[in-house]
C-alpha cells in the first residue's frame, strides 16, 4: 500500500509520464525521492522541506535518443551532458528531472570512468544501484512500488545493504563505499556485516575514483546534521586513509589540552558542533591535522606548538589534491591558520587586540568565532564556561568598537595618492612602506583624523634611516 504522502509525486511527474506512455515506454521514479517520501523525511537529495520534492531521478526503458525526443517541447530546458551514459536532463516548472535508460554500469580495473550498457529490465537496473533503500522504484502514473531487493524492510530496520553482493556493488562503483558513510550519518542506517567487511577488503579500490567525485561525496557527508558516524566509518574501514590520510593519523596523538583519548575524537566532536556550513565543517575537520608533525615532549607534557601554521600548509596540499577551488581552499586554510588566534589574547580584549583580530579574520569573522567556540570540547564545566565567557566578551567588544569605528573595513586613513602628495614621492615601494606604517598606526590607536595622521606620517618619513 503506497502511503498517501507519496501521491504528491504524481503532480510533478504525471504529465511527463503520460508523454512516455503515449510513446510506448514506461517511466519510474527511483532513488531519494522515493525513499524519502516513504519515510516522510526531507533530505539533501533535492528535497526542500517547505516546497516538497524539486529534483527527481527517473528510469525508463526508452533509449536516450527516444527520451530526448519525448522531453523536447515539454521541458523548458534540456541538457545532454550525460546522454552518452544514458541520462537526459530536463527542467520544467521549477523542477529538475534526470531520466536514465535502464542500465548496468561498472568500473573496469584501474578505470576512473564507468562502462555503461543499456537494457530493458527494471529489476536489473535496480540491482546495479548503490543500496537497497535506493533500489526501489515507483511507477508513474500508476504509483506501484517495485521493491525486489527489500529496501522497504531495510528502511524499517534502519539497515544499510547493497542489492547485490557488496563486492559486486563496490566493484561497479567504488565511490559507493564512501557514499555508505553519508547514509550511515545522514539517515542513521547501520551497515550490515557483509558491507563493512567488503569495504575493509576493497578500500584501496577507492583510489581509482577521480578526486572530484571523492570531493563532492565528502562535501555531502560533511553537511548532514551529524557527520561523525560516517567519518568514524571511513576511518575504521580504511577509506579515509585513501583520500584524507591526515584524518586517521590523528588517532595516534594524545591531546592533553582537550583530554580526549586522541585528537581524532576531538576533531570529530568539533565537526558535529559546528553548523552545517560546508567550508566551516571542512575547516573543523582539518583544524588540528598539524598536530602529529608538531608533537613535542617537555616538562609540562605533550605540546603541539605552531600546529595551526603547519596544519594550514597541510590543509592546502590536501584540498588541492582533492581539486577544491582556489576560493574554497583559501577560506578553509585561513580558518585553520587562525583557529588559535582567540587564545593569544588571554589577558583581555584591548581595542588594539580587537582591531587586529577583526582585520585578520576579515569576512571569515563569524565562521572563525563559531569554529573557536566549537573547538572547546572539554568535559570540564568550569573550563567550558570560562571559554564561553571570554568568547562572549570578545563579541561584545567587537560590537562596541563597530559602533565607534569602521571596524569591518580597517584601512590606513590616507590612500596611496594622498601619501605620494604628502611626501612628494613617486609610485613605488616607499608608498607601500608608508601605507604599512599607517595601517599599523590605525590598528594600534584607532582613527586619528587627517591632520594628526599627516603629522605622524611626516615624522615617520623624517625618522627613516638615510633620510636627510
Amino acid at each position: 500500500m503506497i502511503p498517501a504522502r507519496v501521491h504528491p509525486l504524481l503532480d510533478a511527474t504525471g504529465e511527463l509520464a503520460a508523454r512516455f506512455a503515449e510513446a510506448g515506454h514506461r517511466l519510474y521514479l527511483v532513488g531519494g525521492s522515493v525513499r524519502d517520501a516513504i519515510v516522510a523525511r526531507p533530505s539533501g537529495d533535492g528535497v526542500d522541506a517547505d516546497a516538497g520534492p524539486t529534483d527527481f531521478d527517473l528510469t525508463t526503458d526508452a533509449l536516450p535518443d527516444e527520451t530526448e525526443a519525448i522531453v523536447r517541447g515539454w521541458a523548458e530546458s534540456v541538457w545532454l551532458q550525460g546522454k552518452r551514459f544514458g541520462t537526459v536532463g530536463a527542467a520544467e516548472g521549477g523542477r529538475r528531472y534526470e531520466i536514465t535508460t535502464h542500465r548496468a554500469e561498472s568500473y573496469l580495473p584501474e578505470s576512473r570512468k564507468p562502462e555503461v550498457a543499456f537494457g530493458d529490465s527494471l529489476e536489473v537496473d535496480l540491482s546495479r544501484r548503490d543500496f537497497t533503500v535506493n533500489a526501489m522504484a515507483l511507477s508513474v502514473p500508476a504509483l506501484e512500488l517495485i521493491d525486489p531487493y527489500g529496501g522497504l524492510d531495510d528502511l524499517g530496520a534502519r539497515r544499510l545493504r547493497t542489492p547485490l553482493d557488496p563486492h559486486v556493488s563496490f566493484a561497479d562503483d567504488p565511490l559507493r563505499m564512501l557514499r555508505a558513510a553519508r547514509f550511515i550519518a545522514g539517515l542513521g542506517l547501520v551497515p550490515d556485516e557483509a558491507l563493512v567487511a567488503a569495504v575493509h577488503e576493497m578500500a584501496e579500490r577507492l583510489t581509482i575514483v577521480s578526486p572530484e567525485r571523492i570531493r563532492d561525496e565528502l562535501d555531502k557527508l560533511l553537511v548532514v546534521s551529524k557527520p561523525s558516524p560516517g567519518l568514524w566509518f571511513a576511518v575504521r574501514t580504511g577509506l579515509a586513509a585513501r583520500f584524507l590520510p591526515e584524518l586517521p593519523a590523528l588517532a595516534l596523538e594524545q591531546d592533553p589540552i582537550h583530554r580526549h583519548k586522541d585528537v581524532l575524537a576531538h576533531t570529530l566532536a568539533v565537526v558535529d558542533k559546528t553548523s552545517p556550513d560546508r567550508l566551516l565543517r571542512l575547516a573543523a575537520l582539518l583544524h588540528d591535522i598539524g598536530k602529529p608533525r608538531t608533537r613535542a615532549f617537555g616538562p609540562g607534557g605533550v605540546t603541539f606548538h605552531h600546529h595551526e601554521v603547519v596544519g594550514a600548509r597541510m590543509a592546502r596540499e590536501r584540498l588541492e589534491a582533492l581539486r577544491y577551488s582556489n576560493d574554497d581552499t583559501d577560506v578553509v586554510v585561513r580558518l585553520v591558520e587562525l583557529h588559535l588566534r582567540f587564545h593569544t589574547y588571554r589577558l583581555g580584549w584591548t581595542d588594539k587586540a580587537v582591531r587586529r583580530y577583526v582585520r585578520d579574520a576579515g569576512p571569515l569573522l563569524d565562521r572563525l568565532n563559531e569554529l573557536t567556540r566549537s573547538d572547546c570540547t572539554t568535559r570540564n564545566p568550569a573550563r567550558a564556561k570560562a571559554l564561553g565567557r571570554r568568547m562572549d566578551e570578545l563579541v561584545a567588544r567587537i560590537e562596541e568598537l563597530r559602533a565607534q569605528e569602521e571596524l569591518d573595513a580597517i584601512r590606513p586613513e590616507l590612500d596611496g595618492t594622498q601619501v605620494m602628495e604628502q611626501l612628494g614621492i613617486p609610485p613605488g615601494p616607499l608608498v607601500g612602506e608608508a601605507l604599512a606604517f599607517l595601517l599599523e598606526l590605525r590598528l594600534e590607536e584607532g582613527p586619528l583624523g587627517q591632520d594628526e595622521v599627516r603629522r605622524r606620517l611626516d615624522g615617520w618619513w623624517r625618522s627613516r634611516p638615510g633620510s636627510s
